[in-house]
């Protein structure tokens, strides 16, 4: 069944924006060798609200209302987002983190049945224990291991809830202004409630940057993996909708796999490979609902 054009560039803006968060990994461990967690998460968001305002050179006076979503939005998708993601790290393993972290999409499910006008379906979730199932064995990668860990596991849960909860307020944002304009106001909060977690640790130095590896490694985290994807997630939030897009973040970890067998050496087994076809499976079955509605729609529309 084809797709309607404005769905098709939704899921485009998806999936190319879960492409680079996947290999955003690479780059953050990279530049984990010289910056802490929170130092990195500043240095990003400076370029990215630099970049944003080159492109949209524009002031934005908004209702106090208004601006208290976008404080929310900066600090649930931005700063304590990231912070308790990578401090979630420090506690219990990566793959734990991974794991819990992907469990975003339903719980973006289940807060925007409640929040917004988009429903919970039954394919939402079959979709969701199929591609977690997927999740699980990517991450693993053949090493069936887990650790459990109360306060690494319960930050890495915390994340995930942040960033549903960063989803629905988006959707709410995204509707009213240009997301360029949404994204960099996004960045502008998620800078300033980064600056706390940040001037902790000693004395900071740019020298680092001067290895190409590094500098580049810092604009691809801040103009790509910021600035560009976070105005594209928006985009497929307006297209889409906020369940049908978060479902693809299901993708990241095997994204990150794949990455990290190319720039790493890291190995790929036959379990991610299994992982990413159930992964696959369950994106596409997540999405089915969705799909089938559009067409009904468009179907509609043409008689009409």
């Amino acid at each position: 069944m084809k797709l309607p054009k404005r769905t098709s560039l939704g899921y485009f803006f998806a999936l190319f924006t879960v492409v680079v968060w996947g290999t955003t990994f690479i780059a953050s461990k990279q530049l984990l060798t010289v910056y802490t967690p929170a130092r990195i998460m500043l240095m990003r968001f400076v370029l990215a609200y630099i970049a944003l305002w080159m492109i949209r050179p524009r002031l934005l006076k908004l209702p106090w209302r208004s601006e208290m979503r976008f404080a929310a939005l900066g600090l649930a998708g931005c700063s304590l987002y990231f912070l308790t993601e990578n401090t979630a790290l420090l506690h219990t393993t990566a793959a734990n983190v991974s794991i819990i972290v992907s469990a975003a999409p339903i719980f973006t499910a289940i807060l925007a049945h409640f929040a917004i006008d988009e429903k919970f379906h039954r394919n939402t979730l079959f979709g969701f224990l199929v591609a977690f199932s997927g999740v699980i064995l990517v991450v693993c990668n053949g090493a069936f291991v887990l650790h459990l860990s109360p306060a690494g596991d319960l930050l890495a849960l915390l994340a995930a809830c942040c960033w549903a909860v960063y989803s629905v307020l988006l959707r709410r944002a995204s509707g009213e202004l240009d997301p360029i304009l949404v994204t960099r106001r996004t960045m502008l909060w998620g800078l300033v409630t980064a600056i706390p977690m940040a001037v902790p640790g000693g004395s900071f130095s740019l020298s680092p940057l001067t290895s190409p590896l590094l500098a580049f490694d810092l604009l691809f985290l801040g103009l790509i993996g910021s600035a560009l994807c976070y105005v594209l997630w928006a985009k497929a939030f307006a297209l889409l909708g906020v369940v049908p897009t978060n479902n693809c973040i299901y993708l990241i970890p095997f994204v990150t796999i794949v990455a990290a067998h190319f720039t790493l050496k890291e190995p790929v087994t036959w379990a991610a490979i299994l992982g990413a076809g159930l992964i696959t499976a369950g994106v596409v079955l997540a999405q089915r609902r969705k799909a089938n509605d559009d067409a009904t729609r468009e179907a509609f529309s043409k008689e009409a």
